[in-house]
């Protein structure tokens, strides 16, 4: 895969990006530096390699899966100009 000029200035206008016609030029070339590199990626042969989520061997850190309220319902509606029981109070939209 490659990317030419046309696409590097559409790219860019997608993301409101405002590129000169020398710097469209240069971002064409180090964009298909990064595509090459990628695929040079694809071809290495990882099959019997574990995915792992650090270079050293560890076990992740877990919690107990416990639902509770954040106890801080009361911290939350502080500043709510009208509140009952931890919910806010708002007026009525629909009759």
């Amino acid at each position: 895969m490659s990317v030419d000029l046309l696409t590097v200035k559409r790219v860019a206008h997608l993301a409101r990006i405002a590129v000169s016609e020398e710097d469209a030029e240069r971002m064409t070339g180090e964009l298909n530096a990064i595509l090459g590199f990628v695929e040079q990626l694809n071809e290495v042969d990882v099959s019997g390699v574990e995915p792992m989520t650090s270079v050293i061997p560890m076990e992740m850190k877990k919690r107990q899966d416990v639902v509770t309220d954040g106890s801080k319902a009361a911290d939350i509606v502080a500043n709510a100009p009208a509140t009952e029981e931890n919910f806010f109070l708002v007026p009525k939209v629909v009759e």
